[in-house]
């Protein structure tokens, strides 16, 4: 398996990066964790050097963070830093998927280890198109990695192409929780802070089908793509100059799939940046899935779509 998955199950068809291992779609939050290979917990250890006489010394404020089940090294903590077992995490799930109101979808470890997620299918969907369905999941990732926070927020996908899409909209509030390791986690108070409701998804499915009522112009197409990808400070000021990620979206925009939905509105033309940062840009399926959900193709989707919505209120 490719660098940064180290482990991971998904149920239903191959996700979009096609890693992992399949199992059923019917999985309790506990069966799934079992299944994904993440049943180990994190211990807080000691830090300790050793002395001019051979004598283990106490580290003071430094702790090490390891990995029971092969004693695997994954980062210097202080003293303060609250682990949050996987378990944990994955009980998160049992309400939503005791009640029907999700099922467990995908789950797994990025970075040896010290990244570990858990994604559920809410059951809510919308079409923006006859026949194009955006569904709505609930991701919880949980890093053993200092620094790092343990994250867990709503993410609507695109289903005829898997394309992972961005809910940063004005209007939707809360659909990202943020709990800092120095912090206790408290799974009651964020899920009252996520506030998981149909309202945002309602929210989202009405700025999709704006997106989808209004058509862009040879021009302004083009512009979308160069605010998006811009040209590279060696090649601004040179006339009508383009970046390459900028020519590429011009082709995928008529070859992604699900082009024929929407055709020449900005729905389109912001799923063809959902898609090359899903399925195109960086080197490989694993690294793309990591940029996608946590890194900077998360923050460029989020980008793409305020954009989109600010193109189409001007058009």
């Amino acid at each position: 398996m490719v660098a940064a998955v180290e482990t991971m199950a998904y149920a239903g068809e191959v996700p979009w990066h096609g890693l992992g291992v399949p199992v059923s779609s019917d999985l309790t939050p506990e069966q799934m964790l079992e299944k994904a290979g993440l049943d180990w917990e994190v211990e807080v250890r000691d830090m300790t050097v050793t002395g001019s006489d051979g004598e283990q010394i106490v580290v003071p404020g430094k702790k090490a963070l390891y990995r029971s089940s092969d004693d695997k090294f994954f980062d210097v903590i202080g003293e303060d830093w609250n682990p949050l077992q996987n378990t944990e995490a994955f009980d998160f799930f049992n309400d939503f998927v005791a009640a029907g109101d999700m099922e467990m979808h995908t789950a797994g470890a990025l970075t040896d280890g010290s990244r570990v997620w858990a994604l559920a299918k809410v059951n809510d969907a919308f079409e923006v198109f006859k026949n194009d369905v955006v569904e709505q999941y609930l991701l919880f990732s949980n890093p053993h990695k200092y620094g790092q926070t343990i994250d867990v927020k709503m993410t609507p996908t695109r289903v005829v192409c898997w394309n992972t899409l961005s809910m940063a909209l004005q209007g939707v509030t809360n659909y990202a929780v943020k709990v800092n390791h120095r912090r206790v986690f408290d799974a009651d108070e964020v899920k009252a802070q996520l506030g998981v409701a149909k309202e945002k998804l309602d929210t989202y499915k009405e700025a999709a089908q704006f997106l989808g009522s209004k058509r862009f112009t040879n021009d302004n197409i083009v512009e979308y793509f160069n605010r998006i990808f811009p040209v590279t400070s060696n090649a601004k000021g040179k006339e009508n100059a383009v970046s390459r990620n900028s020519k590429e979206a011009m082709e995928v925009l008529h070859t992604q799939p699900g082009a024929e939905f929407g055709a020449g509105t900005f729905w389109a033309a912001f799923n063809t940046v959902t898609y090359m940062t899903d399925h195109t840009l960086g080197r490989s399926d694993d690294t793309r899935l990591t940029s996608a959900w946590y890194g900077y193709n998360s923050k460029l989707k989020a980008k793409a779509l305020e954009t989109a919505i600010e193109m189409a209120e001007a058009a």
